[in-house]
């Protein structure tokens, strides 16, 4: 199980799980984001950028403290 099995179970177990049909496992339902499963997976795009961002700037503040880049 990866991150987006723990992040999409706890969001099931935090709003509880709808009828079977509205579970969005079929074709492009996992990516609707009006489905469980569409709605956890958004949340893991937006978490993925936002990590991708802040990873970026930590970088760049690393290069500046070790002199590796400059201003």
């Amino acid at each position: 199980m990866g991150n987006g099995s723990v992040f999409t179970a706890a969001f099931l177990l935090a709003v509880g799980r709808g009828p079977f049909d509205q579970a969005g496992l079929w074709f492009m339902d996992p990516y609707d984001p009006f489905t469980y499963q569409g709605v956890a997976d958004w949340i893991m795009f937006i978490f993925g950028f936002a990590f991708v961002l802040i990873l970026g700037y930590a970088l760049k503040q690393h290069a500046l403290l070790e002199g590796i880049q400059e201003e």
